[in-house]
């Protein structure tokens, strides 16, 4: 292996200085320059670098000094890598130039730079990688963010109806802020003074996550009011951040109870005995709201056959008019055969662009065939709406001054007022 060099600060010049110009002569070194020695800062880490590595790409003057010295040059890296760079210098190519080689250390040190940059944490309420709510600067245990103060709505105290509404929100068109309406709109009732209970027949369980229920597999639910005649009185759990909101919950047990219910006898009938009983216990509660899968199964049935009142949400979409035909024909064929007292008593217009002409046509199409039924509040579209469940809350809680908390309060106080 080749010896170290050193060279004195005349010769350590390897590339063009800012003082060089093309043509200029060299410039002149006294004696006292050429002994003076090249006075390094160290700032990370010292590394010897062999003569053999520097020689092409020194000038012939400096590279026969080299030949002749022994003294090692001292080289300073702007790196705190413990990883040895004298091996890369002294095994490079005489093609390859120190440049480049620093070049490949620089791009490692700055990756591994971004890659701890990465694991840092961010400052934000959720981590949505890890499918878990995360608040920022929170105990691991406090994982959802602290409810916000709801203003009263107007005209609250809501009126309270005669006797209790049983209402089912039912669209068979995914999407369309059913689960939404149904557990915003049930807060906004429960915020106006009044006793409401939510059952959801989802099987995905998306009420009972926006409500802070617990709706983990084994948890008593509506599955075990369905399939083992449990009363809805032992399965109902309170809403923790709404005084006066209750829900029964679903869990992913509820999945394969259509399967199950298919070999019962009034199969249709099951939740609505179940309802009918609990409210002859003198339930108290003023409200009951029947969150509804996006399909027309058993689940679905049983919805319409326990209710009086079906409030269909309608996206401002070219999409929602055509199942919204559909569903009506549904609703007919259960009034003949199963619930001739269920009615459509509420449509709600939904994700509402004021910006678009289709959400004014869709909207405008619907008031006309509903005129008596369509609610005169809109639901616009809304982030805070689409964030509030990733931290288990409505959106009435998460942000009670948005455009859709707002909305979804009028619409409360148009259907309290209908009662």
């Amino acid at each position: 292996m080749a010896e170290p060099i050193s060279y004195s600060a005349a010769e350590a010049h390897v590339g063009p200085s800012s003082n060089d110009t093309p043509g200029a002569p060299e410039h002149a070194t006294s004696a006292e320059d050429d002994q003076a020695p090249v006075v390094v800062t160290p700032t990370a880490a010292e590394h010897t670098i062999p003569a053999s590595s520097l020689t092409p790409h020194l000038s012939s003057e400096t590279a026969e000094l080299a030949a002749q010295t022994s003294e090692p040059v001292i080289a300073t890296l702007g790196s705190t890598d413990e990883k040895p760079l004298v091996s890369e210098y002294a095994n490079a190519s005489d093609g390859e130039s120190l440049a480049a080689v620093g070049a490949s250390r620089l791009d490692e040190n700055a990756d591994a730079g971004a890659d701890e940059a990465h694991t840092q944490p961010v400052d934000a309420r959720t981590d949505f990688a890890k499918g878990a709510r995360t608040e920022h600067h929170a105990e691991p245990d406090d994982r959802r963010r602290a409810p916000q103060r709801i203003p009263m709505p107007a005209g609250a105290p809501f009126p309270r109806p005669a006797k209790t509404r049983v209402i089912t929100i039912a669209n068979q068109k995914g999407g369309v802020g059913k689960t939404t309406t149904a557990v915003n709109l049930a807060a906004a009732l429960a915020v106006g003074g009044l006793r409401v209970l939510v059952i959801d027949t989802d099987p995905q369980g998306n009420a009972s996550t926006a409500l802070g229920i617990e709706h983990r597999a084994g948890v008593p639910s509506v599955y075990e009011v369905l399939v083992d005649d449990v009363p809805i009185a032992e399965v109902v759990q309170e809403s923790p951040d709404i005084p006066g909101l209750y829900c029964v919950p679903a869990t992913i047990d509820l999945a394969g109870a259509e399967i199950e219910l298919v070999s019962f006898v009034a199969r249709e009938m099951r939740l609505q005995r179940a309802v009918r009983a609990y409210l002859a216990d003198d339930a108290p509660v003023d409200y009951i709201l029947i969150d509804c899968p996006p399909s027309l199964g058993l689940l679905t049935i049983n919805a319409f056959v326990a209710a009086q009142e079906v409030l269909i949400p309608i996206q401002c979409e070219y999409y929602a008019l055509e199942g919204l035909s559909m569903l009506l024909r549904n609703i007919e064929m259960i009034q003949r055969h199963l619930n001739p007292d269920v009615r459509v008593s509420t449509i709600l217009l939904t994700m509402y662009d004021a910006r678009t002409r289709l959400s004014a046509q869709v909207a405008d199409e619907v008031r006309s065939h509903f005129p008596e039924s369509v609610l005169g509040a809109t639901v616009p579209r809304s982030v805070r709406v689409s964030e509030a469940p990733s931290h288990g809350q409505t959106v009435l809680t998460y942000d009670p001054m948005c455009t859709g908390a707002r909305a979804y309060l009028h619409a409360a106080a148009e259907v309290a007022a209908r009662a």
